[in-house]
């Protein structure tokens, strides 16, 4: 490396605008490699750890823990030891953020949300991207939106057409169900596809989205070119039922709090505007009854109703999971070792795409790419 490399506040997500520097896990001096952990930042939903780019010394570190920085924020330079001190001094004074920063910053640029509807019901759904080969569509969880993948869908579409919708009853998409089956929802995806005019898909999904993404591959095996399962409901029949319950009664902050943070590894990486954000969608009008409906429909007496046997699809499949989910039990993906492909994650929860973003996005771009 020849030249001085600005570190600077990535963009994660549609609607984040600035970060929080919670805590550098390099100092100055230190020398990292592309990938290494350089520090943590606390976004508008969760904290997320940013990753080096690039191999290089940590020759200033210039956000120091507590700062706030808008996107495309100088945070720190990587440069070789022979750079002299003066030139660094010279790079950070003069430092401007790139244009491209300053528009992606700016809510009125970001890539607009549009609206579909799919037999009796209107999904929200985010397209980014472009690319050769089936695009790569995200299916989230009981409870989620398509913000769930704020981190993941951005880094895949770099070589990728991608997709992430709200399913029926969450996020921007209807709420009112007369239908709250796994054949519902996977009825509507395979609509939601072919609507779009894609016919084949790698899919990832996570939780319950991963039992649809099943049934899916179950029903219509040649429409799937892959799955990622992330946490996937329909491996086993145990789930947490306290949480199911808490988060379909939740009404109160502290209430959204408690359950908020079953879903983590470090609990304090919930986000108060995480929390509120839940429970300005909790309550439009509709959605508790939709999450009562199929929380009793998929979870009946504490239990997963569906379960599907990986045996059987000839379809590639990868599982990813935290280690230390406290929803569905590692045990799942622990069982299948030897069969599919099984990545255990440390220091994560049932949402390791958010919790171990840059690890879980390797994956997935490795096993869709061509």
């Amino acid at each position: 490396m020849t030249e001085i490399i600005a570190i600077t506040m990535p963009k994660w997500g549609l609607t984040m605008t600035e970060g929080k520097v919670l805590g550098w896990l390099k100092h100055e001096g230190a020398v990292v490699a592309a990938n290494d952990e350089l520090l943590e930042i606390e976004t508008s939903k969760i904290t997320n750890i940013m990753e080096a780019g690039e191999a290089g010394t940590v020759r200033r570190i210039v956000a120091p823990e507590g700062a706030t920085l808008p996107i495309g924020g100088l945070l720190a330079v990587l440069a070789p030891a022979e750079i002299a001190e003066a030139d660094i001094e010279t790079f950070i004074a003069s430092f401007v953020p790139p244009e491209s920063a300053e528009a992606e910053a700016d809510e009125g640029d970001a890539p607009a949300l549009q609206e579909i509807t799919v037999g009796d019901h209107r999904l929200r759904h985010l397209e980014l991207g472009n690319g050769e080969g089936p695009p790569v569509v995200f299916i989230h969880g009981f409870g989620a939106d398509l913000n769930t993948w704020m981190f993941n869908q951005p880094a895949l579409a770099e070589r990728h057409r991608t997709f992430a919708l709200d399913l029926p009853g969450h996020g921007g998409s209807t709420k009112t169900l007369q239908d709250a089956s796994t054949r519902m929802f996977t009825r509507d995806l395979d609509l939601f596809l072919g609507a779009l005019g894609v016919n084949r898909v790698h899919i990832v999904g996570h939780s319950m989205g991963g039992a649809i993404a099943l049934a899916l591959a179950d029903w219509q095996p040649e429409r799937v070119a892959s799955l990622t399962l992330i946490a996937s409901a329909g491996l086993g029949s145990e789930i947490n039922a306290v949480f199911i319950g808490g988060f379909v009664k939740m009404e109160r902050r502290r209430d959204a709090q408690q359950a908020l943070r079953l879903l983590v590894h470090d609990p304090d990486s919930v986000s108060r505007a995480m929390v509120e954000d839940v429970l300005r969608y909790k309550r439009l009008d509709g959605a508790t009854a939709a999450l009562n409906q199929i929380a009793a429909e998929w979870f009946p007496n504490g239990r997963q109703r569906e379960s599907f046997q990986l045996a059987q699809m000839t379809i590639p499949v990868q599982i990813i999971w935290g280690r230390e989910d406290q929803i569905i039990p590692v045990t799942h993906a622990e069982a299948l070792q030897g069969r599919v492909p099984v990545h255990i994650l440390d220091n994560a929860g049932h949402l390791p795409h958010m919790e171990r973003a840059a690890e879980v996005n390797r994956l997935i771009a490795a096993f869709v790419a061509p």
